[in-house]
């Protein structure tokens, strides 16, 4: 930077601008008749958001815009003069330009050069100059407001990227996907908002000494080994992924983000979710047994005549009145099938069979009966991780929960107890409803697979025959893509957590009967020997327990071999979580990926043969938007046209 005088700075930039001029006209006088060419200057600016919406903090982000880009490109551009927010604050320390400097001055650009990226953009950026407004690398917001400020001119983005890790080698993905976004962003400018952009150049061609940042980042699209001799340039994932972006020169429609128009089978399930109903027990009608006489002369009360009571009344369903409103509801959708989870703690508060909730069976089995008059179709879920205890009876899981092998025997005949109660009207249940695999010990998982397959085998051999329904588990299935398209260590990395993440307990069921070699192979080489061995004995009771395959699918998670966020980084499995900036997300920050669900289904019938399966779970948060819910109406329409595929 510039040391002395605080007027020393604006005294430069000011000598700079009459340099620039004088290059332009002498290029216009002398060389521009006989060489056809064009002469401008290269700005960097940032891009500012206000804190709050309201005139202050707009005319604040104007002001920092005019401090940075405006100090340079309104005398250029507009009248050969600063910025009037530059003049009112800055006062004595700003030079001022003689009417003939102006005069020269203005028009001095055959385009809008601009440079927009971490270094210069933001990074060197003073913090004053942000008049304690919120910086945004939002490219196209930049674009449009330059259109706007600077009278439509044509613009050239001369410089433009991101950067990595100065430890990342060839796999840049997060640069690759700043990149995507910035060109994305650029083209919207231009197809969605009319601006005049002519070019863009990406920053730079190799890795580089990156101004005071020096080596500890890289930004280049080649790949350079400063310790080596030959300094040889090796192509990243960024300059793949830009050579194909020029050989489409864009963003084509791709095939297979088409959406396919047809109708689904005629017997195909359409079913809502309800993790847990709102059990609400309280009866519609008069439980009180006793006889009152009225006394409406004097006390206006009900008196109780002694010695006298009613006929005890039977119970009937249309006494919960909280069941009727959600039948109805459910009706009203056309839906053919009805999921929803059963409260263990709830129906055995004790964890056995020593104390039993009748009443709240006596709801569920109204529930399920309720359903099924009105011919929707109840699945059940018997159990799935909720606070408080895991969605446990409280002795379970001060006993050790999922850790304890008791845990697995208590839930078989929890299980039996269900299917006895409810079985009848129950033709669909599911066993665990996405045990979470991520914050699981593999004991745990273990006991939890015997679980499993222990209430299965009592339904196969005790209820089968008798309620011909049908029983499987539910497993969290996002999909897993590698960051990088062109890395094969990505791809590796990817397969490796799709293991770990659904492969841990489908295998065993679904597959061989034993956990996926990939995991077990991963944990010997890190000496890492707490994976349970799955016993002869077990992989019988185990493998081939499902009448279906059930999932349940959110989203799409990009991951990466290259570390670059340590808060994302799992050290356990050495990849790197990501996300491609340029994809829709949710409040809660939940990328909108249709076609993960595809390849997850794509990715399951390869792994486990032709299944029958049910998308048990998918859906997305949207906010405080109650009723105008229009990022949950695009996600369930496209992710359901995916299934269609």
């Amino acid at each position: 930077g510039i040391r002395g005088s605080p007027r020393l700075g604006y005294l430069v930039a000011h000598n700079l601008l009459l340099a620039h001029a004088k290059v332009w006209h002498l290029y216009n006088t002398s060389f521009r008749p006989t060489q056809g060419g064009q002469v401008s200057i290269a700005l960097s600016s940032h891009w500012i958001n206000p804190r709050r919406m309201t005139d202050h903090s707009i005319k604040e982000c104007q002001k920092s815009l005019d401090f940075v880009l405006g100090w340079f490109a309104k005398p250029i551009f507009i009248d050969g003069d600063y910025p009037e927010s530059m003049k009112n604050n800055l006062s004595s320390l700003l030079p001022d330009f003689t009417e003939s400097e102006k005069k020269f001055i203005k028009g001095t650009a055959d385009f809008f050069a601009l440079s927009f990226g971490p270094t210069l953009s933001f990074q060197l950026l003073d913090p004053h100059m942000k008049f304690r407004q919120l910086e945004s690398p939002s490219l196209r917001q930049l674009l449009s407001w330059i259109d706007l400020e600077y009278n439509h001119p044509q613009i050239f983005i001369v410089e433009n990227g991101w950067f990595v890790s100065g430890t990342t080698k060839r796999d840049d993905a997060k640069y690759m996907y700043y990149l995507k976004k910035f060109i994305m962003e650029t083209l919207k400018a231009i197809k969605l908002d009319g601006v005049d952009v002519i070019g863009y150049t990406a920053w730079s061609l190799m890795d580089g000494f990156e101004w005071h940042r020096g080596y500890s980042i890289r930004r280049g699209l080649f790949y350079v080994d400063f310790l080596s001799q030959e300094k040889t340039l090796l192509p990243k994932s960024s300059a793949l992924f830009y050579q194909k972006l020029i050989e489409k020169n864009g963003f084509p429609p791709l095939p297979e983000n088409q959406p396919l128009e047809g109708t689904f089978p005629c017997d195909f399930a359409w079913g809502i979710v309800d993790n847990y109903i709102q059990v609400d027990t309280t009866l519609s009608q008069f439980t009180d047994l006793n006889v009152y006489l009225w006394d409406v002369h004097h006390s206006k009360r009900l008196i109780k005549v002694d010695g006298v009571v009613t006929k005890k009344r039977k119970s009937y369903c249309v006494d919960f009145a909280a069941i009727q409103p959600q039948i109805t509801l459910l009706q009203e959708m056309h839906v053919t099938h009805f999921r929803f989870s059963l409260d263990w703690a709830l129906i055995l508060p004790l964890g056995n069979q020593s104390q039993v909730n009748h009443t709240i069976l006596q709801y569920y089995r109204c529930m399920v009966s309720e359903l099924v008059r009105v011919n929707i179709t109840p699945v059940v879920a018997l159990w799935q991780p909720v606070a408080p205890n895991q969605g446990l009876p409280r002795l379970l899981a001060r006993q050790g929960a999922w850790e304890n092998p008791y845990t697995a025997l208590a839930f078989a005949e929890y299980a039996r107890l269900c299917f006895q109660e409810l079985g009848h009207h129950v033709k669909l249940w599911i066993t665990m409803n996405e045990p979470y695999t991520r914050n699981m010990t593999y004991s745990a998982g273990h006991n939890l697979l015997k679980a499993h397959a222990l209430a299965w085998h009592v339904y196969n051999e005790k209820f089968r025959h008798a309620q011909n329904g049908k029983i499987s588990i539910a497993l969290q299935a996002d999909w897993i893509e590698p960051a990088c398209p062109f890395s094969q260590k990505d791809k590796e990395v990817a397969e490796r957590v799709l293991e770990f993440d659904i492969g841990w307990l489908a295998e065993p069921i679904f597959g061989s009967g034993d956990y996926p070699w990939v995991m077990r192979d991963w944990l010997n080489q890190r000496n890492n020997f707490h994976l349970p061995y799955i016993t002869e004995d077990e992989k019988k009771l185990i493998q081939g327990t499902f009448d279906f395959l059930a999932l349940s699918h959110y989203t799409t998670i990009l991951v990466d071999s290259e570390k670059e966020d340590p808060i994302k980084y799992n050290d356990y499995l050495e990849v790197q979580e990501m996300t491609d900036i340029t994809w829709l997300n949710s409040p809660s920050q939940v990328a909108v990926v249709p076609w993960g669900l595809r390849k997850v289904l794509n990715w399951l019938k390869f792994k486990y043969g032709d299944l029958p399966m049910y998308i048990i779970s998918n859906g997305i948060d949207d906010g405080l938007h109650a009723e105008d819910d229009q990022l949950r109406v695009y996600y369930m329409q496209n992710y359901i046209n995916e299934a269609l595929k």
